[in-house]
């Protein structure tokens, strides 16, 4: 590693640091950005963008599977990602923190009585554990309602010391909820889906937790809480997870030139999850941002504005690359980023073209982003009927790198093709596909791998990132042009879209 630390520090740069000499300043931005555009546009592509996703995956067969943060796969993925880009000749540093690392050790659910089965759990980032082995308890269902489980009401008519609740998502947060179950002398918490799919959570961080706590789907939620409206239900219970205090690092890329007044920025993250190497969740759309990066630097384009990349690190541990970056900006440098553009998870397999909800059209979940947003989301879906490609809003859940930018007041946008939410019979009608499975099956999985990429999906986003750069890089005027009312599709579902992410980000409801 320190090698190639210190090959990237030796290599020249190539990218002009001004403008070339005697050329005139443009005197028309749109004219400029509409030929840098069709210049990213028609230059960068998946194709190209798959021999880094080639690379990702080398790194994560050579060291144990996976490019999780905090790990040697994930550093030698932030070496990659660095030295092409001080290859090409931006500035590039690496932001550095500490954060606790995880790794799943047990996560174990089974009926013992009345009637044995295994039951499908996926433990929450930052658990506490039960001992090797587990426990054996009686499960108890805690009644259903608006906000399940989120009050010491909940508890209060039925007895849940020593036995594991069973709790219905929604309404608070998941760390809310464990604790809330903790102060009633639960042993663990169970949290099942209230829609289709997996529950991959996080409590947030490692103080939070008080009890063991799994996620469990909706079908396999609601099957045992039929079995306890039947009688008492026994369940063995394990959930074990490794935790250690970890470096890791951001890699952060902007053009030697621009001004920074008018900063235009887009990220992506670079970490996988310790199951799998992450070629899909986020190779993909680290992969995308590299390559039009990487062809901005050969353009003869100097940008007006100044452009930045991010490659965000434990992101799957809640954002924290991207919450620290943010939290260090001065007031002055968080005025100067005019957009922020995030890209996660952006060549589904099984996917949907999602535009994220920046003025809340659809009327679903969180409601729409900083003044701005609603701009960003227009000049994607106007790019993507341009090309003829058909789209969905997704909401604004804050459950990926964008969620800080938004609190922080930033205009934010991007696009993703979904995750662990099940496609509708709708979608597969306009997006090709099956209906009735996720629109990543190898989601948060070891099969997350190049046979997990659909090259159309990829294409089509990889195109929406270099229009964006190509447009931003001149003209941010847009930006400040009145959206019609009703830009959304308004076919946009809760869980539908890749927002539905609790395993990413925040600690969910």
């Amino acid at each position: 590693m320190a090698v190639v630390a210190a090959t990237a520090l030796a290599t020249p740069l190539l990218l002009a640091a001004s403008p070339h000499p005697g050329r005139p300043a443009p005197h028309d931005p749109g004219k400029e950005a509409a030929k840098l555009s069709r210049e990213l546009v028609r230059n960068a592509s998946a194709r190209d963008a798959h021999r880094h996703l080639q690379r990702f995956q080398a790194i994560a067969d050579s060291t144990d599977g996976h490019r999780a943060a905090g790990s040697l796969g994930h550093d030698a993925s932030a070496a990659y990602v660095y030295r092409q880009l001080q290859r090409a000749g931006y500035k590039v540093s690496y932001e550095s923190f500490r954060f606790t690392y995880t790794e799943t050790l047990a996560e174990k659910l089974s009926v013992v009585t009345p009637g044995p089965r295994d039951v499908t759990i996926k433990a929450m980032t930052y658990t506490p554990s039960t001992e090797v082995g587990g426990l054996t308890a009686a499960l108890v269902a805690i009644p259903v309602d608006g906000t399940t489980g989120c009050e010491a009401s909940d508890y209060a008519s039925t007895d849940v010391a020593g036995k594991i609740a069973l709790i219905r998502r929604g309404g608070c947060s998941f760390a809310e909820k464990q604790a809330a179950a903790a102060d009633a002398d639960a042993a663990g918490a169970v949290i099942y889906n209230n829609v289709e799919g997996v529950l991959s959570g996080t409590l947030g961080e490692v103080s939070a937790g008080r009890i063991p706590t799994g996620g469990l789907t909706q079908e396999e939620g609601e099957k045992l809480v039929a079995d306890l409206a039947d009688g008492e239900v026994t369940v063995s219970f394990e959930i074990r997870e490794f935790q250690e205090d970890r470096p890791t690092r951001n890699v952060i890329a902007e053009t030697p030139g621009g001004d920074a007044a008018r900063t235009v920025m887009l990220g992506a993250h670079l970490d996988s999850v310790t199951e799998g190497p992450g070629i899909n969740d986020n190779g993909s759309g680290s992969a995308g941002l590299l390559d039009v990066a990487l062809k901005l630097a050969k353009s003869k384009s100097d940008p007006a504005n100044k452009v930045r990349f991010a490659w965000w690190s434990a992101e799957e541990n809640g954002l924290i690359g991207s919450e620290k970056y943010v939290a260090a900006l001065s007031e002055k440098q968080r005025e100067q980023i005019a957009l922020y553009l995030n890209f996660d998870m952006i060549a589904s397999p099984n996917g949907v073209q999602f535009v994220f909800d920046g003025d809340n059209s659809d009327d679903v979940g969180e409601g729409p982003g900083p003044e701005g947003s609603a701009q960003l989301e227009r000049d994607i879906n106007e790019f993507l009927d341009g090309k003829g490609k058909p789209h969905e809003g997704t909401d604004f859940t804050g459950r990926s790198d964008y969620g800080p930018f938004i609190d922080a007041g930033i205009p934010s946008g991007g696009t993703d093709t979904g995750a662990e939410g099940i496609k509708t019979a709708a979608q597969a009608e306009v997006f090709g596909g099956e209906a009735g499975i996720a629109y990543d099956p190898c989601y948060h999985a070891a099969c997350d791998d190049l046979d997990n990429i659909d090259m159309g999906h990829f294409d089509t986003n990889i195109d929406v990132i270099a229009n964006a750069v190509g447009t931003y890089a001149h003209d941010l005027r847009s930006l400040t042009r009145p959206v019609a009312p009703e830009t959304g599709t308004g076919t946009g579902t809760p869980g539908s879209g890749g927002g539905l992410r609790e395993g990413h980000g925040r600690v969910a409801e």
